[in-house]
């Protein structure tokens, strides 16, 4: 017996990415993957139940050690401060992991869950408000076949290209403003065109629901003199370059001197 909130993995595909059961509707279960952005739907026998597991946390505390001890090396009579970051997810549940991500790295973040189809409708206001250095602009997306055609389509692509499009209009700088957009399997070559200074999915594979957060935390934390170094950067997330691709870019951060005593 399968059950909402249960841990399942999938028959057809080795049972190799977990997922949790968020709603079922007669004999259609539907799934949310633990980790990683992607929504699906099964019938129960493509499933297996698995074990109730703890969340995963070596990703991120991995990436959090080596951003500590990167910081460790900047000279003690500075001060720092990092970019500010907005953001705007259609999923809360992968919002609120992100937000603690934020704070366990040092960084003022601010979080709203809007859903993808209204993502362009109020983002100036965000903009507006927050005065943000980056923006996060993600949820659920997909490539998928459409239904009676051959032909493929994107789920929410279209949704989030026309947030970017917004908020490139609004702070044209590329350095002043940096836009991360999409999410699994996401347009990336239009969302770069839209405005993006990185954008998944170049590969058109799933991504890590924390690898926006990365590339985020990495930029607010970089010297807003210094170039980002993009290999080293992407390299950073867990689906590397094939999961996120993006234009070179400096950092976010500001740095002053003497700081206070």
């Amino acid at each position: 017996m399968i059950n909402v909130g249960d841990i399942v993995s999938r028959n057809k595909y080795n049972n190799d990415m977990l997922f949790r059961v968020y709603n079922i509707e007669g004999d259609i279960y539907y799934l949310k993957g633990i980790s990683m952005r992607l929504c699906a739907d099964s019938d129960i026998s493509d499933l297996k139940k698995e074990e109730e597991i703890k969340e995963d946390r070596s990703y991120e505390e991995s990436f959090l050690l080596d951003l500590n001890n990167d910081m460790e090396s900047y000279r003690n009579d500075f001060f720092y401060i990092p970019g500010k970051i907005l953001h705007i997810d259609g999923d809360n549940e992968y919002l609120q992991r992100c937000l603690r991500f934020y704070k366990s790295a040092g960084i003022t973040a601010y979080g709203v869950y809007e859903k993808e189809e209204n993502l362009y409708l109020n983002i100036i206001k965000y903009l507006k408000d927050i005065k943000p250095d980056i923006v996060i602009i993600t949820g659920h997306d997909a490539y998928y076949k459409m239904k009676g055609s051959s032909e493929r389509t994107y789920k929410n692509s279209d949704n989030f290209a026309k947030a970017v499009k917004i908020a490139r209009n609004y702070e044209k700088s590329y350095d002043k403003l940096k836009i991360i957009a999409g999410a699994c399997q996401s347009n990336y070559e239009e969302l770069i065109k839209a405005g993006a200074n990185f954008a998944s999915s170049p590969k058109k594979v799933n991504i890590h629901a924390l690898d926006p957060a990365i590339i985020a935390i990495s930029i607010s934390r970089t010297e807003n003199t210094k170039e980002l170094d993009l290999i080293e950067l992407l390299n950073k997330t867990k689906c590397g370059k094939d999961g996120i691709g993006g234009i070179k870019s400096h950092g976010s951060m500001y740095v002053g001197y003497p700081k206070q005593g």
